[in-house]
């Protein structure tokens, strides 16, 4: 069988996998010498690479060392809060351990734009990769995966055999709901994030699970984009309407804050007649007015976790299990039993 490689003269990590009739992550497996792969189909993957004169990557200029103590990261919405503070937890690790860390935003979260980063840091020489994408990639046989690289993924939702990394959104958003639950609310809206986004889709699933679960009436879901903006227009939706939420759950505190300001402006009184619960914990959420409930997420734990598990995947130390990092309720005073009357 002959094959065309994708680049000019040079074979990809899609190519093998097309001659070889296996999947990408397996030509990977094969390529960064894993164990668990049947003899049979690594000799098909090794004869597959041997024929088209398939080289792993650019470790391979380093067999004497084997290393380049070097971590690549490829991150969409960088600036974002929990991005953000991954990226700055990741940069922290890595350097602990003697790492170098480089860093390839991609603008848009297309399985192309993921593949040209990863091909970029491939030529610089990394030993393994961190891609934090919070948003919806598509099927991991749509990800060109860089042969041999070790990957940790975080936030997000992609079916792959890659280790995923990430702080539990269902348990956070049942945290805010149970909460809600406990002081007496029954009629409970929620301002969920962008569709595409993987947090904010946990949480808008999670959410309806508790609703159906606990019997309760169901209210029209608004959505918005993160910003308070789109929390303020939300919340004047959910508010102008009759019958009108003792409580809100925002998907995010930036939109929890856009709620708030539009009760304010309607003269309802938080917590005595709305209770509002965000999510995130941001660094300001306590001087909201009222100081605001919300859900911690443990993004420094995140990025130490990833940065962790990728130095032993490069050290050759067995896979351990993919981790959900425990979030945490934060009680403050936006939120108070529903009022009577």
């Amino acid at each position: 069988m002959s094959l065309e490689p994708d680049t000019a003269g040079r074979a990809s990590i899609k190519d093998v996998a097309q001659h070889a009739g296996v999947s990408p992550q397996t030509v990977s497996r094969v390529a960064n010498g894993y164990v668990h792969v049947r003899p049979a189909m690594r000799e098909r993957v090794l004869a597959s690479m041997r024929e088209l004169g398939y080289r792993p990557n650019s470790a391979a200029r380093n067999l004497k060392s084997g290393r380049f103590r070097s971590i690549g990261l490829v991150a969409y919405n960088i600036t974002t809060l929990g991005n953000e503070r991954t990226l700055e937890a990741v940069a922290e690790a890595a350097a602990l351990a003697g790492y170098t860390t480089t860093l390839i935003p991609v603008a848009d979260p297309t399985s192309g734009n993921v593949s040209g980063a990863f091909g970029r840091l491939e030529e610089q020489a990394v030993d393994g990769i961190i891609l934090i994408m919070s948003a919806e990639l598509g099927s991991p046989d749509d990800l060109a995966l860089t042969a041999g690289l070790p990957l940790v993924i975080v936030d997000s939702d992609v079916a792959t055999e890659h280790t995923l990394v990430d702080n539990d959104q269902e348990q956070g958003t049942r945290l805010a709901m149970q909460h809600l639950l406990d002081l007496g609310h029954r009629r409970i809206a929620h301002v969920a994030g962008p569709d595409r986004a993987y947090s904010a889709r946990r949480r808008a699933e999670t959410y309806g699970r508790v609703v159906a679960e606990q019997g309760l009436p169901v209210v029209e879901m608004q959505r918005g984009n993160w910003t308070a903006a789109s929390g303020r227009a939300a919340g004047a939706a959910i508010l102008d309407s009759e019958p009108r939420p003792t409580a809100v759950f925002a998907a995010n505190d930036q939109m929890a804050l856009g709620v708030m300001t539009a009760a304010h402006e309607r003269g309802i009184r938080i917590p005595e007649e709305l209770s509002v619960v965000g999510f995130d914990n941001a660094p300001d959420s306590d001087t909201y007015w009222p100081a605001l409930t919300t859900v911690h997420q443990n993004f420094d734990v995140v990025g130490q976790r990833a940065t962790e598990i990728l130095i032993a995947m490069i050290d050759g130390e067995p896979l351990p299990e993919n981790p959900l990092i425990p979030t945490r309720l934060v009680v403050r005073a936006s939120t108070a039993p529903p009022h009577q009357g």
